[in-house]
């Protein structure tokens, strides 16, 4: 069938594309840690929100409004989660929830 340094040659090229594929492999499996990295924070973040008591809850908006009105430097993050927070709520809220299912019959 194929002389032995035609086999020879082709298992090389074998072995380099397969040490190719793992190194494009380890790679997407590093970017994909980085990038779920904020996702994992927003969740551990979401999981210390429901463990709050529901008064606890009621009491963050007051405090959050006392902290935007008060005259020392703030982060920039709290006035973005301040301005945004209202509006991204109902949409955290509906990620929560199981997408209902669709019969097509």
């Amino acid at each position: 069938m194929y002389p032995a340094r035609e086999l020879n040659q082709l298992a090389r090229h074998k072995a380099a594309l397969q040490g190719k594929i793992t190194g494009h492999r380890a790679g997407c499996v590093r970017a994909a840690t980085r990038l779920a990295e904020p996702l994992v924070w927003l969740d551990r973040m979401l999981a210390h929100w429901r463990r709050l008591s529901p008064l606890a809850r009621l009491a963050v908006v007051p405090v959050g409004f006392l902290l935007k009105q008060s005259s020392s430097p703030r982060p920039r993050l709290l006035g973005t989660l301040l301005h945004w927070g209202p509006a991204a709520w109902p949409l955290l809220q509906s990620l929560r929830q199981p997408a209902p299912l669709s019969s097509s019959l």
